[in-house]
């Protein structure tokens, strides 16, 4: 039986007021295992809900296979200490990926698995489309629109969220968990699952922006990410040649746009700051 992605524990709690105690709401944490073929390629701590778009995202983020459609099988099976989500990939597939299997357990949202060289740890993001352009009205609505949608987060206070926005549908797609990467890896996922298509669309998240993170935007194919915390040097020079607008620190009287900003503020009057 799966794991419930939270539960209820005792606490006590100490406030200038006084001492109480009652329970709290936190949320699970397990060990996740990616098998492909037999043979295990990452092992991750994860929140255990929306397992298989997990499962999905996160192959097609770290390369494994190029579409979802390359994964003949998946199956989530519940083991004493953990899940493991187990694959199985058509032979061409299997050998390739036979060439850079690694055991490895990462921290919790590791986002650099079963590499092992400097160059791949930091290889080119895919280069993203045109895309469209958003108004700043646009991005502070859709950034607005994403804590009621998390649930998990509401409940519990711990965990990240990655969601996927259109202009005339809103948020379509929101994943969680307690790895930022994970989140991401989820929403990619579902995004795959359901056959959308990303470029006319933004992510919003809610963690910092590093390197791995612009990566699997672009390899989601989104040309606009936004988010609550701030980038690293390397996310932005990454977003940067990858032609992906990069918007951080998103609050409600404002963002910053870090990287090709014609797509949010095209027309608009730029104020010099020293």
């Amino acid at each position: 039986m799966t794991l419930p992605p939270a539960i209820n524990v005792q606490r006590f709690v100490w406030r200038e007021s006084g001492a109480s105690e009652g329970r709290r709401s936190i949320p699970e944490e397990t060990a996740v295992a990616l098998t492909y073929n037999g043979g295990t390629y990452a092992v991750m701590m994860a929140t255990p809900q929306d397992l298989e778009d997990f499962a999905v995202g996160f192959s097609l983020d770290e390369g494994v296979v190029r579409t979802a459609s390359e994964i003949e099988s998946l199956e989530v099976l519940p083991m004493d200490d953990g899940i493991e989500l187990r694959m199985w990939l058509a032979q061409a597939n299997a050998d390739r990926l036979s060439e850079r299997r690694r055991h490895i357990a990462g921290p919790t949202g590791c986002g650099l698995c079963g590499i092992d060289s400097i160059v791949e740890a930091t290889r080119p993001a895919t280069i993203v489309g045109v895309g469209r352009n958003f108004s700043p009205a646009q991005i502070m609505s859709a950034m607005q629109s994403l804590a009621p949608l998390q649930k998990l987060n509401t409940e519990t206070r711990a965990v990240h969220a990655a969601a996927f926005w259109l202009p005339e549908q809103g948020i379509v797609s929101l994943r969680e968990d307690v790895g930022r990467h994970n989140a991401l890896d989820k929403l990619a996922g579902s995004l795959a699952r359901s056959a959308a298509t990303a470029e006319n669309g933004m992510v919003l998240l809610t963690s910092r922006i590093s390197v791995e993170m612009v990566q699997k935007t672009a390899s989601i194919g989104a040309s606009v990410m936004v988010s609550v915390s701030a980038p690293t040097a390397l996310a932005v020079k990454m977003a940067d040649r990858a032609n992906i607008t990069l918007a951080a620190i998103a609050r409600s009287d404002g963002f910053e746009v870090y990287t090709h900003p014609h797509r949010i503020l095209a027309g608009g009057k730029i104020h010099v700051v020293a």
